[in-house]
């Protein structure tokens, strides 16, 4: 059972979120997880200039991810950070290069999942899950999410991302603020989710 997770990190929110759901899923007997990112598309000028390219060396380690790869996985499971309420332009250039998996039906029948970070506590997390699950569909994949018997989604203490449609996280405008415990808890929770349907689904 072969657990893919594909992302796009600028500076390295939806990098330490992918990490949780890798963890989680790796708890999975039978389960090997594999982390891939998706190819940058900004030029290395502007990336210096906003921060991003020393940002992104923390993670340089994580291959790019060609989209063949993905027909190898069993599921799929999707990070992305938001722009305006959608999926990063990164994110959308890659699936929109799956045109050739389409026409083979390449992914009709793999789990699909997706978790997200925004900067801000409305910036659009469900809108960006719930949008990204449109290309999904279209693959004819199986979509999971984050169901409510992760019960951190239903904390009402602290500000935190997560909702039934994928864990989230909130980076804060200036990229200030990290996962926290509760929210990495919900990352490691769907990739453990993810990987147990996919065991029994492939069993």
């Amino acid at each position: 059972m072969k657990i893919m997770i594909v992302y796009y990190s600028a500076y390295g929110h939806v990098h330490r979120m992918a990490e949780a759901v890798a963890e989680g899923a790796g708890e999975m007997a039978g389960a090997e997880v594999v982390m891939r990112r998706v190819p940058e598309t900004l030029p290395e000028e502007l990336l210096k200039k906003i921060g991003i390219f020393d940002a992104q060396k923390a993670f340089s380690h994580i291959p790019v991810c060609a989209a063949d790869e993905l027909v190898a996985a069993d599921a799929i499971i999707f990070g992305t950070p938001t722009r305006f309420g959608n999926m990063c332009g990164q994110m959308r250039s890659f699936l929109d290069a799956t045109g050739g998996l389409w026409a083979r039906g390449a992914l009709v029948g793999k789990i699909g999942s997706v978790f997200t970070s925004t900067g801000t506590q409305h910036g659009g997390q469900e809108s960006t899950i719930l949008s990204f699950h449109t290309t999904l569909l279209h693959h004819g994949m199986i979509i999971v999410g984050l169901p409510y018997s992760f019960q951190g989604q239903t904390r009402n203490d602290e500000v935190t991302g997560g909702s039934p449609y994928g864990a989230s996280t909130i980076a804060g405008t200036e990229n200030e603020r990290w996962p926290s415990e509760n929210e990495l808890a919900g990352a490691r929770f769907q990739g453990r989710h993810v990987a147990g349907i996919a065991g029994r689904l492939f069993r």
